[in-house]
């Protein structure tokens, strides 16, 4: 395997876990946030500076790149790394959920999905294999398997058949992997919020051996109440001495929770695309700095955070930016709001050293205006 999970440390009162993941790109300290770089890019950001804010890998999108520039002309580049000049790890997602989010762009059958593109309407076929041929190109370290997120609600019988698939284009995509040298394949846990369905898809998942697993088709729109019980029953049946992946949550609350609950590792947009509407997330809960009540406020987005944009700007001048349409406005938001994250990750993982995480979680949740 080209990745290796090496556990350091288990909570006492919960199921967090402290760990390391060895990857060909560096070791990453877990739980871990990665930022979404869905273009080969995390939006506004250079490598250096997704760097300063502590990024330890980050996650591109296989379907968006396929798209546009294509994945042979990634992979002429020298792959993702080479592409975008990045030494650090990176996973691709399957495309699928972006696949499946077309709606009436796109046609499922049991031998892939047929959609348009959402850039000119040209027709495009994904099948197990075809996905594995496209991340194979992109090179990244870890890789995701194609499967079907089901929507949130739906019913059994749907998220059953759904599940289904997933598991029989799992192996298929397992058969058609031909980079195990470099790149490690993880299986997705579905069956939407059905314990019985995401038990049996945990097991099926499980049985084959893969080097990760992650948990998809949550953070779709269900309670969090609800996500966080999926975990409950879901994070038992993964094995230990493997990373476990929650797809596509990036909230502080919800990487608090995650981590309690045995997750090793998350991703969101969440913090990008709110910075670029000019929303920051505080130790005292989000701000948004573009309204008007910051216009004479000196202090910085955060007294309590390290990131370039508090060290050096106030709140009026990043508000001034942002309402003058100036793109560093923007940049200095994203910088902030990764770094927020990084050490938030950070103090998770201090928590979890010292058996301290619920009492974290209790403080952060009292400051932030979050309710318990």
């Amino acid at each position: 395997m080209t990745i290796k999970y090496e556990l350091i440390k288990e909570e006492k009162r919960t199921g967090a876990r402290l760990g390391k993941l060895h990857t060909p790109h560096g070791v990453i300290d877990t739980p871990v946030f990665m930022p979404v770089g869905t273009q080969a890019t995390v939006k506004a950001m250079s490598p250096l500076e997704l760097k300063e804010t502590g990024a330890q890998i980050i996650l591109s999108n296989t379907y968006h790149l396929y798209i546009r520039p294509g994945h042979k002309l990634v992979e002429k580049a020298g792959g993702l790394h080479g592409f975008m000049n990045w030494d650090r790890a990176i996973l691709t997602d399957s495309g699928g959920f972006q696949v499946f989010s077309l709606n009436e762009l796109r046609k499922i059958s049991e031998e892939g999905v047929e959609f348009k593109s959402h850039l000119d309407g040209s027709r495009h076929f994904f099948t197990p294999e075809y996905v594995m041929e496209i991340e194979n190109s992109l090179g990244a370290d870890i890789i995701m398997a194609f499967d079907e997120c089901a929507p949130y609600p739906c019913e059994h019988d749907y998220a059953k058949k759904s599940m289904e698939r997933t598991a029989r284009w799992l192996k298929r995509c397992k058969e058609a992997h031909n980079n195990t040298e470099k790149q490690s394949l993880f299986g997705i846990v579905q069956g939407s919020v059905y314990k019985d369905l995401r038990i049996e898809s945990a097991k099926r998942t499980v049985e084959m051996d893969l080097p990760g697993y992650a948990i998809g088709g949550l953070s779709v729109g269900e309670p969090k109440e609800l996500m966080n019980e999926v975990l409950e029953y879901t994070v038992p049946e993964l094995p230990s001495d493997k990373p476990r992946y929650l797809m596509g949550v990036g909230s502080p609350d919800c990487l608090i929770e995650g981590s309690i609950r045995g997750i090793d590792m998350f991703d969101c947009v969440l913090p990008t695309r709110i910075a670029r509407n000019g929303t920051v997330m505080t130790s005292r809960g989000k701000l948004v700095v573009r309204n008007a009540e910051y216009s004479e406020d000196f202090r910085p987005l955060d007294e309590e955070c390290d990131c370039y944009a508090c060290r050096n700007f106030s709140r009026a001048y990043i508000r001034h930016l942002i309402k003058a349409g100036e793109i560093l406005g923007g940049r200095l938001t994203t910088v902030h709001n990764l770094r927020f994250l990084q050490n938030l990750m950070s103090e998770i993982r201090k928590a979890i050293m010292e058996d301290k995480l619920t009492e974290l979680r209790n403080d952060f949740f009292e400051k932030y205006g979050y309710e318990k």
